[in-house]
């Protein structure tokens, strides 16, 4: 019964959500009251490619084009970073230079350079657009590439059980990382390792994931494959909006 009051749930919310997106007509805006002209500009070049209105292909030249991406996505008004590597802190305590660490959506390297701030230094990278991970490469924080999507499908360049940590922050969205993927980012997880997701909380009401991200992480943890030991909200993810941290447990990999 209590699932099904869930779903209810669930899907009032995306219903509500579409009926948003018609009514508002562009991607979500935010309080510009407390921002200059600078913030308001790097929050629409943001919104643009997670407009849902790009395909893949559409996505990687955005990025590979976007050449003040650093820039607009600074420390205090892109946050999400910091999260994600503290995060990954409170995960790891100690012998971090030994964790092996997989950035999913890794772009130029922000949550590779918080990682390394703290200690870390086992750190690989994953993007499917090239021209950021060739400039994440200048960086020397990482100590390998994947120039690819994370999908539902295993990729045949990463091992099961490659990782004691997988991040992703930034890379749920419209258009981006589709809910299935989840599987993917626990198959290449150690038993025992963490599987660290942080993206805007909003995002989680957009119709590619109302009905099935939180669901299905649910769904994962009912199978026995993880287990959530946080979700929490944070304060000031990207401009004024809120972010969610999600930290997984693998306990399993039973695919």
């Amino acid at each position: 019964m209590f699932w099904s009051i869930y779903k209810g749930y669930t899907y009032l919310i995306c219903t509500l959500t579409i009926a948003a997106q018609i009514r508002f007509s562009q991607e979500r805006s935010c309080n510009t009251t407390d921002m200059n002209s600078s913030d308001i500009e790097a929050f629409q070049t943001n919104a643009r490619v997670f407009s849902g209105g790009m395909d893949k292909v559409q996505v990687i030249d955005y990025y590979n084009t976007w050449d003040g991406y650093e820039l607009d996505l600074q420390p205090g008004r892109y946050n999400g970073p910091a999260y994600t590597a503290e995060a990954v802190d409170r995960s790891f305590p100690n012998n971090k230079d030994k964790i092996r660490i997989l950035d999913v959506a890794a772009g130029t390297g922000l949550v590779g350079d918080e990682l390394v701030t703290r200690g870390f230094r086992e750190v690989h990278a994953l993007d499917p657009s090239e021209s950021m991970l060739m400039k994440a490469k200048k960086k020397n924080i990482y100590k390998k590439f994947y120039c690819e999507f994370v999908n539902p499908e295993p990729s045949p360049n990463i091992d099961n059980d490659a990782y004691h940590c997988v991040v992703c922050c930034g890379g749920f969205g419209s258009g981006h990382i589709p809910s299935g993927a989840l599987k993917e980012l626990i198959r290449i997880t150690k038993p025992g390792g963490m599987v660290i997701i942080v993206m805007r909380e909003e995002y989680l009401n957009i119709p590619e994931y109302c009905d099935s991200l939180e669901p299905m992480m649910k769904q994962y943890q009912n199978e026995g494959l993880w287990i959530c030991v946080e979700r929490s909200v944070v304060h000031k993810y990207f401009c004024d909006k809120h972010g969610v941290i999600f930290r997984f447990r693998v306990l399993h990999r039973h695919l």
